[in-house]
């Protein structure tokens, strides 16, 4: 179980406290942008694999169980999943001035359309409920620790990605998060903006379909357990 807390701490240190952080701009600068991203992929793709290995290994061994979910939260698993599917897919498809590289979007008033309605982190915001609900269904040590560390690590995301993004942009980002929200259908409660489906794209909720598909179909292959209870397609 050290091996996982250890892991997780490092997987949230080098997004939090390196790329989060003034530290990042301090690094870009003694070695360049483009050597930073390639070193920051490394590093995240290596985490995630220590991450998963030391996961792997914390449920074989002693793995106390703090609670037991209740049988109907197994049984709403596919619906819930089914919406991060859909925040992630439409969001990760969809063009953002929240994703590294494409800041720029945020002068463009056209920008502002199907998913970033809802919110401008979807696909951070479909991470979380993701793992939020697993850490919710599993109950035990290890899980609370691993898919923990990627729901706290993604609502912390969509704060310290507005905090960048108004310090590089500026004006032209207020005026972008005035019309959006962090919390999905905030702006659309606030009388801010418009829910407008139809921008939203066939193809992408076709993708996010497909997804959930394949996640729903091969969870108990790739992770020898079943979606729903009591359910063995193979």
């Amino acid at each position: 179980m050290l091996e996982l807390w250890a892991a997780a701490a490092f997987f949230l240190a080098i997004h939090l406290v390196i790329a989060g952080s003034g530290l990042r701009g301090r690094i870009v600068g003694i070695i360049g942008e483009k050597p930073y991203l390639g070193l920051f992929s490394l590093a995240s793709l290596g985490g995630i694999v220590w991450l998963v290995m030391a996961y792997n290994a914390a449920v074989l061994g002693p793995n106390p169980l703090y609670w037991a979910a209740p049988l109907w939260t197994l049984h709403l698993s596919p619906l819930v999943i089914l919406i991060a599917a859909f925040f992630a897919v439409v969001g990760v498809t969809t063009p953002n001035p929240t994703a590294a590289g494409a800041e720029a979007l945020a002068a463009d008033p056209k920008t502002v359309k199907g998913m970033l309605r809802i919110t401008r982190h979807p696909f951070l915001w479909g991470v979380a409920v993701w793992a939020g609900w697993h850490v919710l269904v599993n109950g035990d040590q290890a899980a609370i620790i691993f898919f923990g560390t990627f729901a706290l690590l993604a609502i912390l995301g969509t704060f310290s990605i507005d905090d960048k993004r108004e310090k590089k942009l500026g004006e032209g980002w207020r005026d972008f998060a005035s019309k959006t929200s962090n919390p999905p259908f905030l702006a659309i409660i606030a009388g801010r903006n418009t829910l407008k489906p139809g921008e939203l794209g066939w193809w992408r909720i076709l993708a996010a379909l497909v997804v959930f598909g394949a996640l729903f179909y091969g969870h108990l292959w790739a992770f020898g357990v079943s979606p729903v209870p009591g359910w063995y397609p193979y």
